[in-house]
C-alpha cells in the first residue's frame, strides 16, 4: 500500500481563549510575529490568528473574546497533545530562565536532554511549552535529524542509555567522512 508522504509541519492550530491573551503570549512572550487575522471559516463566532514561529511555517489560534482563559493544565490523555517544542538559538536559550523569571512565568529550569537542553513552562491556557536548543550544529549538507539518526545508531551499537556528546561528535565525524 502506498504512503501519503509528508514534507514537514504545515501549521498547528490551538483553541485559544480571547484575542488579547493569544497575542500577548505568542507574540509578546515567545516573540512570534503576528502575521494576520481572519475569521475562522468553519465557525463564524471565532477569529483565526496566524503567527510565525521563526521558520516561515505557522502556529494558528482560534479565539473568541467571549471565552475566558482557564490556566488548568491541558489533558494528557492518550491522543492529546503533551507539549509543543520550539527551537531557540543557544544565545536565546541562555537568556530564557532570566526572561521567564522577569515575567513571573514558572518554569522547569534547564533540563539536560543529552543532545539538547530544554526548559518547560505553560501558556496562559495550560498548554505545556518547551524551548529546545540543540547542543550541536549539523555539518554542511546534513540535517539535525540525520545527525541524530547516526548518533542513535552509534549509541545503540555501544549499548549506551541515551544520546550523549560523544555520540554526536562521532556521528558528525561519520557524516563528514
Amino acid at each position: 500500500m502506498r504512503k501519503l508522504q509528508t514534507q514537514g509541519v504545515h501549521h498547528i492550530t490551538i483553541v485559544g481563549a480571547d484575542r488579547e491573551t493569544s497575542i500577548g503570549f505568542w507574540e509578546g512572550v515567545l516573540g512570534m510575529p503576528f502575521v494576520f487575522e481572519q475569521p475562522n471559516l468553519d465557525n463564524e463566532s471565532e477569529s483565526h490568528l496566524y503567527f510565525d514561529p521563526g521558520d516561515g511555517r505557522l502556529i494558528t489560534i482560534f479565539t473568541n473574546d467571549e471565552r475566558e482563559r482557564d490556566p488548568e493544565r491541558t489533558p494528557t490523555d492518550p491522543g492529546c497533545v503533551h507539549h509543543l517544542a520550539f527551537a531557540v538559538s543557544k544565545a536565546s536559550f541562555d537568556q530564557a530562565v532570566e526572561r521567564l523569571d522577569e515575567r513571573g512565568i514558572e518554569h522547569s529550569g534547564v533540563k539536560d536532554r543529552g543532545f539538547m537542553d530544554s526548559i518547560y513552562f505553560e501558556d496562559p491556557l495550560g498548554l505545556l511549552i518547551e524551548l529546545a536548543s540543540y547542543r550541536f550544529e549539523p555539518p554542511a549538507g546534513h540535517t539535525h535529524a540525520e545527525v541524530l539518526l547516526e548518533a542513535h545508531r552509534i549509541r545503540t551499537e555501544r549499548g549506551d542509555y541515551n544520546i550523549a556528546q560523544i555520540h554526536l561528535a562521532d556521528a558528525i565525524e561519520t557524516l563528514v567522512w
